[in-house]
């Protein structure tokens, strides 16, 4: 048995030997006999086994990037083994940059690339073959997909994502501590050589800090690194491919690393002793001075707490933080007196807020220093013996009385005399007044408790050796009260009696108010100044009062009112009274009491109207007068015709003086030039203020009679104006006579005006008016120029 041919199809060949081995091709096409061996071989049971055409056969094929030849650069070779070699197949090539970046000879099944590939652009291109016979454009290979792989080279150097990186640690870290991680980025294939493996190195920042090679993690390499020594380091990190061997590309990046701070420097004061001065007249709260701590460390590590330890001045003076400063403010707890103490002591202690545990080997973190406060002598202005003054008095008492006296005195050691007067702006009216030498405040004038009760004063006390040293003190006078005001009726009463009022009939309650204001509280007393046959008081006992009646039945006919002295009396010392009187009027009453009428003319009115009545039938009169009003000036309004029924009536400019005119010479009255029509007027017209060469006779309407005495008249006249060079280049025509041709109303002349028997003659205007309005049209007059 021999061995069956294999068919030679030769699908991929890759010129470049470490793109694809020769033992590698060797291997696929021993693979493929194998295949066909073994169809035709006997342990195929005597049955003839035929191979199966596999159409196109290849994986993929293999190209170098970035070549730099001035050749295309050749991709491979498709072939079917139906190409006889006679140029019968033709090969197609489409997909992925096929005609462009791939081309295919058509002919020989050799495929180029026309341009240099970038791996990290596209890495792999798909694209699909076909074979087909020239002639018949037909298939003799289906259609099939292969891929152009892009192999790498290393043509890309690492990178980091940031030029510039900002880390920081601790200070006084052990040495180990992780600061940062860097990473760079290799754009090469890492699945194809070591083009894009990646070693970190450090270039600069030794012998500080260190970098693991493999993970890009920076270290501090040196232990117990201070902040306050050196805070700020510059670490340059390089990345490098190929595994960090010779020929790899590498990329670097700055790491900026700054200490961060840690608590481990206690504050220390700069002197162990600080001299203040204040004046004894600093207020409480007065600020006296400032101590400060200084801190190495920054932040919260450097916050301090001041506070006062020891010293004989703890009572007098208090210490508080500033926390923007970070300073000790020691302010006055008490008032300060030279004269009692000159000089204070102080311990003052400054500790750090924030203390780290970690560096408590270092010692305590807090230091103290001592403060000496030194009282400063000043002219202090004079001190009053109270706060302020209460005096009392009563309002009885003499004008010139001394109500009080006030006393100052100089605190200094050297007591200066003191000057007493008051502020007149507090007594506006003088009433008191002060002796300048011991401060005794007298009555200037008379006092009255019930128009002021109090009196609110103001007292300067002033040293004579130096004036401007002055205090201010307020003294309070209350006045006390004196029975000097008689009691009076608390309101005005208005008070009445019923003529059918029976004997003990109540007819008014009355109280009394008065102005003093006695300790025991007010009590009043009613009587009648003399005995009364109507009327009798009675007292309540309560401050207040009855009045009531004697006597059976009261008549306004015969008295109507009646007149009671009352009098009131208070309670105090000395006893005050006062009369007054009530006016009682005498009315008539229904059964119940109720006043109906108390003046006699009410009388005379009908007994069975009463006042709503006579005020509704009032009412209805005057309703009734301005109805008719109304209806006689509406009638009246109804009656009067309108000056002008309509605008579209009013055609020309009307005059009206009463009277007749100036007739046709009068041409000041109206220019009837504005009621001339522009488009009535003929473009040949001849002006007014020449002669004319030829005179055009206006055209006469037939209608109107011919009258050659008019017309001869007004021919006349026209040649006059026409050769007179003064004349106006227009005419002027005034009518009273007519309307015009086309009036409905026809004349609304003056003529008739002085008749009153309505038997006017108009047949002078019948015969007379169209010639005029005829000539009134000529020249732009009469209700036919609609225009005017």
């Amino acid at each position: 048995m021999t061995t069956p041919r294999v068919p030679l199809l030769l699908l991929l060949w890759i010129g470049l030997p470490h793109l694809c081995s020769t033992e590698m091709f060797f291997r696929r096409v021993s693979e493929h006999q194998a295949k066909v061996l073994m169809a035709h071989s006997p342990a195929s049971d005597g049955k003839v086994l035929h191979r199966q055409k596999r159409g196109w056969m290849w994986n993929q094929f293999f190209l170098l990037e970035e070549y730099t030849g001035s050749d295309y650069q050749y991709v491979g070779k498709l072939h079917s083994d139906q190409d006889k070699g006679d140029g019968s197949l033709k090969y197609i090539l489409s997909g992925d940059g096929a005609g462009t970046l791939f081309i295919i000879d058509e002919k020989t099944g050799d495929i180029h690339a026309t341009r240099r590939i970038d791996r990290e652009e596209k890495a792999f291109y798909t694209l699909r073959a076909q074979a087909i016979n020239r002639r018949t454009l037909r298939p003799v290979e289906p259609e099939s997909e292969f891929v152009i792989k892009i192999h790498d080279i290393n043509d890309n150097e690492p990178t980091f994502p940031e030029e510039i990186y900002a880390a920081s640690v601790p200070e006084m870290s052990v040495v180990g501590t992780s600061v940062v991680q860097v990473t760079a980025t290799d754009a090469d294939d890492p699945s194809y050589g070591n083009s894009a493996r990646i070693i970190y190195s450090i270039l600069q920042g030794q012998p500080y800090f260190s970098v693991e090679p493999e993970t890009g993690i920076i270290r501090t390499a040196l232990p117990n690194m201070n902040r306050e020594n050196r805070e700020q380091y510059q670490v340059v990190i390089q990345a490098k491919d190929m595994g960090g061997q010779m020929g790899g590309l590498s990329g670097t990046t700055t790491v900026n690393i700054t200490l961060t701070d840690v608590n481990d420097n206690p504050p220390r004061f700069p002197q162990n002793t600080v001299h203040l001065r204040v004046p004894e007249s600093s207020s409480v709260g007065t600020a006296v001075g400032s101590v400060k701590a200084t801190d190495a460390d920054t932040g919260k590590n450097a916050e301090v707490q001041y506070r006062i330890v020891d010293g004989d001045g703890t009572d007098m003076f208090d210490i508080m933080t500033q926390k923007e400063t970070q300073e000790g403010i020691l302010t006055v707890r008490k008032p300060l007196d030279y004269e009692s103490r000159r000089l204070y002591t102080l311990k003052i202690e400054a500790e750090n807020t924030h203390v780290d545990p970690r560096f408590y080997y270092l010692g305590p973190f807090k230091d103290t220093t001592i403060v000496k406060i030194s009282i400063e002598d000043v002219d202090e202005p004079p001190v009053f013996s109270r706060s302020s003054y209460l005096f009392e008095v009563h309002e009885d008492i003499e004008v010139g009385t001394i109500i009080g006296t006030v006393m100052a005195r100089d605190p200094d050691s050297a007591s200066s005399p003191i000057r007493f007067s008051l502020d007149r702006h507090t007594d506006l009216d003088r009433i008191f007044n002060i002796h300048a030498g011991n401060g005794s405040i007298y009555t200037s004038k008379s006092l009255d408790r019930e128009l002021s009760q109090w009196h609110n004063l103001s007292v300067i006390a002033a040293e004579i050796n130096n004036p401007k040293e002055t205090t201010r003190v307020s003294v309070f006078v209350r006045i006390l009260d004196v029975n000097d005001n008689a009691p009076q009726f608390a309101v005005f009463y208005d008070t009445f009696v019923c003529e059918n009022a029976r004997p003990g009939q109540l007819i008014q309650t009355i109280s009394a108010v008065d102005k003093d204001d006695p300790l025991g509280g007010q009590k009043f007393f009613f009587s009648l100044a003399a005995v009364n046959p109507n009327f009798t008081v009675q007292d309540n006992e309560d401050n207040t009062a009855r009045i009531l009646t004697r006597k059976n039945g009261f008549s306004r006919h015969e008295i109507s009112s009646y007149l009671l002295p009352v009098v009131i009396s208070d309670n105090d010392y000395p006893i005050q009274s006062s009369t007054g009187t009530l006016t009682i009027r005498v009315c008539a009453c229904d059964n119940q009491g109720n006043m109906q009428s108390c003046s006699a003319e009410a009388l005379l009115l009908p007994a069975g109207l009463s006042t709503g009545a006579l005020i509704a039938i009032l009412l209805c009169i005057i309703i009734l007068l301005v109805i008719v009003v109304l209806f006689a000036a509406l009638k009246r309004q109804r009656k009067k015709e309108p000056l002008i029924l309509s605008k579209e009536d009013i055609r020309d400019n009307i005059v009206s003086y009463n009277d007749e005119g100036g007739g046709e010479e009068d041409t000041q009255a109206f220019d009837i030039g504005t009621l001339r029509n522009p488009a009535a007027i003929e473009d040949k017209k001849l002006r007014r203020d020449i002669i004319p060469e030829t005179l055009f006779i206006p055209r006469r309407t037939p209608s109107a009679p011919d009258n050659t005495d008019v017309r001869d008249f007004i021919n006349e006249r026209l040649k006059e104006h026409d050769v007179d060079p003064t004349a106006p280049p227009y005419d002027s025509l005034a009518t009273y006579a007519y309307e015009g041709n086309d009036s409905i109303a026809e004349s609304l002349s003056s003529l008739g005006s002085g008749t009153t028997e309505g038997d006017q003659n108009y047949d002078f205007l019948r015969e007379w008016g169209p010639r005029f309005n005829k000539l009134a049209e000529m020249y732009g007059g009469g209700e036919s120029d609609k225009d005017s």
